[in-house]
């Protein structure tokens, strides 16, 4: 639940009371680290619940959603091969097999052998999986509005530029700008 930060004077978090006790109890640390990865790991956790209420409401979990809407920006046909989707998604490698089959049990996907090439296989949206995701983006953008209205558009753009350094420093950039991975 979102707390109105506009009514506290000052905001003190888990993080700062960890930093303080860390400060009392080894003042020759620098932890100033534990600041922002404290955070990111809270953060995620706290995110990942709110967004999971979403998910849960129409069937899915985070990954489903992810796979669901992967397929649904990819192109015009919403279809990709499993390891496009791989690459294209924030699922990793070894869950996309058991989330397809789950996914296809529920008539979301088919699984169809490609037409250009008779070795691949071809994943793409049916009817009720393109309905599906398409009912269930707006409450996803309109959740992560909801999140990030504690910050200004300014204040956003800092943020995702300060996370995309240490994402693109952390190997998780893209080269050619063609992949453009996660539903986020």
């Amino acid at each position: 639940m979102l707390r109105d930060l506009a009514t506290l004077d000052h905001v003190t978090d888990h993080v700062d009371r960890v930093l303080a006790q860390w400060n009392r109890q080894r003042p020759d640390l620098d932890v100033s680290p534990m600041a922002v990865l404290g955070r990111m790991s809270r953060l995620s956790r706290l995110v990942s619940e709110e967004l999971r209420h979403t998910f849960a409401a129409h069937g899915l979990d985070s990954a489903s959603f992810d796979m669901l809407a992967t397929l649904r920006r990819a192109n015009d046909a919403h279809r990709l091969t499993p390891g496009e989707l791989t690459r294209e998604s924030m699922v990793t490698s070894g869950a996309i097999s058991q989330r397809l089959d789950r996914l296809e049990e529920r008539g979301l996907v088919t699984r169809t052998p490609s037409t250009a090439d008779a070795r691949r296989v071809d994943v793409a949206l049916t009817e009720d999986g393109l309905a599906l995701i398409d009912r269930v983006l707006p409450e996803h953008v309109a959740n992560g509005h909801r999140l990030l209205a504690p910050l200004d558009e300014a204040r956003r753009a800092e943020v995702a530029d300060a996370l995309r350094v240490l994402l693109e420093a952390l190997g998780d950039g893209v080269a050619d700008g063609s992949d453009v991975g996660g539903s986020a």
